[in-house]
């Protein structure tokens, strides 16, 4: 069964810098709970970015698209623990009226039916946990620079 799962939310920290974590493709484990290790191969377009969940699971990722123009990611998930046979995300940042970061997170995935709606509340739980991480990483960094 084909299913997209759409996470919305609005970032207390800049679109730029929103958008510059990123494009930078890393540090996942430090922004979702669910994420033990994160590690990149390689840079832009082709790069693979391999991540263990904290009960041992393995997941990599292969970078599809990245457009500064356009803040947009895509990633298409290679190896997943998760019962998909199919699944890409797509990360893009937009600027709201007050010039804070809203990020649109996209994931299409393909599962067998009985296992859909599990897989839709694993990704929206683990992305919103994910961007709530991100958060406090890019406010943590303000902090720190504002400190000097």
């Amino acid at each position: 069964m084909r299913m997209k799962q759409p996470i919305t939310k609005k970032l207390s920290a800049p679109a730029e810098k929103v958008w510059e974590a990123i494009s930078r493709i890393g540090r996942l484990e430090v922004w979702f709970p669910i994420i033990a290790t994160c590690a990149v191969e390689g840079d832009g377009i082709g790069a693979r970015r391999r991540m263990t969940t904290q009960d041992g699971g393995e997941i990599t990722d292969i970078i599809e698209e990245i457009d500064p123009a356009k803040r947009r990611l895509t990633y298409l998930r290679a190896t997943s623990p998760f019962p998909v046979t199919f699944y890409r995300g797509t990360v893009e940042v937009f600027d709201s009226f007050d010039l804070q970061a809203v990020v649109a997170w996209t994931i299409d995935f393909e599962s067998a039916p009985q296992d859909a709606a599990a897989v839709a509340e694993l990704v929206k739980g683990a992305i919103g946990s994910g961007l709530d991480g991100m958060e406090r990483d890019l406010q943590a960094e303000a902090a720190s620079l504002e400190r000097g």
